[in-house]
């Protein structure tokens, strides 16, 4: 075999897509020491808005003419809007969400963004995976660092991606999380004939370092699969979840949660939202399924007595432009809002005011609260970790967690 990186080794290689390829180190040591693993019981949810969801048709500043003067189509009418305070509220389809609001649970931050913003779908959601500057280009996420910096020989904190492939955010230099849409299938494929016979003929050969890494790798997938199956068998939620993706995936990781899984991070993403035309019924159909998916996932914690311990990060990689277009729909944008929801918000309710939008930065929200401040509250008051190692740059925590 040529002198090529691991890392070009691993994804040239087919084993390791469809999830099977996710983190080289992931529960392996779990077989060896299962008292290795005791997290501190807390538990980070994050729901990924992939396509940029519109901030303002999520949550409507009501009382703000300009907000309908400049959507004269596809605004949402006072009238229809789920009111949250005396100037904000929520999108009718996020209705089931107020519960959460009401009772101190959820928290909304305005104008979230950074200097310098980037249309592009591929380069905004780098910036917010990898927390850079938008001219710096980073190999490694936020989580995946976060990883590497709690762990040096133990798998203590995991992360999970429900998904076939793990995003850059969750990419590290030594560790990275680890992807299943699926325990029961993954599990299934990876105990395959041929999968096993792959596992077993490693033993007692001698191999190339390349291939040898990419033994380790699926052996320690197959243990990853084996212990996620397992678990997954423990807990199934009789509660109603919609039969969406997002419904699906909610479901999934609640049933993870409650087994007792030692899973830290698990990371949900829908899609869908780059909304250029008819955006009304395509984002209200989203934004619906999303919340009463959530809804579900909360009422299946709080009977499991989870909720306390579990915090809900929502966030998109960019909004979209104050303007409608001629189609009915809106553009890239820049700032947006962002979500906190849990059992144990210090700080519930509006963070800040409504976006200013007679003060627009070329047409667009301008940013208030650069995202990584969002990030340093997680990190060091909810994940218990240095946020500034993580980060690599100092930024204030909100103190919403």
């Amino acid at each position: 075999m040529s002198k090529i990186s691991r890392r070009n080794f691993l994804q040239k290689s087919a084993i390791t897509t469809a999830g099977t390829m996710c983190v080289p180190f992931f529960l392996k040591a779990w077989e060896k020491s299962p008292n290795l693993f005791q997290s501190n019981g807390r538990r980070l949810v994050i729901i990924q808005f992939s396509g940029g969801n519109d901030g303002l048709n999520t949550m409507i500043p009501f009382e703000d003419d300009l907000y309908y003067s400049n959507r004269p189509n596809i605004a949402i009418a006072k009238k229809n809007v789920t009111k949250l305070n005396a100037y904000q509220g929520f999108n009718p389809a996020m209705s089931s969400l107020k519960n959460l609001y009401d009772s101190g649970d959820l928290a909304i931050v305005n104008s979230v963004g950074y200097p310098d913003p980037d249309r592009s779908h591929f380069r905004s959601m780098d910036i917010w995976h990898t927390a850079s500057n938008a001219n710096e280009y980073l190999s490694t996420g936020w989580l995946g660092r976060y990883l590497d910096k709690q762990c040096d020989d133990c798998q203590t904190h995991q992360i999970i991606e429900v998904d076939d492939s793990v995003s850059l955010a969750l990419k590290g230099k030594q560790r990275s999380g680890f992807a299943v849409s699926d325990p029961n299938r993954l599990y299934h494929s990876i105990n395959a004939p041929i999968s096993k016979a792959l596992v077993h003929h490693h033993h007692g050969h001698d191999h190339d370092e390349n291939v040898s890494y990419l033994y380790k790798v699926l052996a320690n997938t197959a243990s990853s699969a084996d212990y996620l199956f397992q678990q997954s068998k423990i807990y199934k939620s009789s509660v109603e979840y919609p039969q969406s993706s997002i419904g699906k995936d909610l479901k999934q990781v609640a049933e993870l949660i409650i087994s007792g899984s030692n899973t830290e991070v698990y990371y949900v993403t829908l899609g869908g939202f780059d909304t250029h035309a008819n955006q009304k019924p395509q984002q209200e159909r989203l934004l619906k399924a999303y919340a009463e998916s959530v809804s579900a996932f909360v009422k299946d914690l709080k009977a499991n007595d989870k909720w306390k311990d579990t915090l809900i990060m929502n966030f998109s990689e960019f909004g979209r432009r104050v303007k409608e277009n001629g189609s009915r729909g809106t553009d890239h944008g820049a700032a947006n809002n962002l979500y906190l929801m849990g059992g144990s918000l210090k700080k519930a309710g509006f963070y800040n005011n409504a976006p200013n939008l007679a003060n627009l930065n070329k047409g667009d929200l301008a940013f208030e609260v650069d995202f990584r401040r969002v990030y340093a509250d997680v990190l060091k008051s909810w994940l218990k970790v240095d946020d500034k190692m993580v980060l690599g740059s100092q930024f204030k925590p909100l103190g919403i967690v």
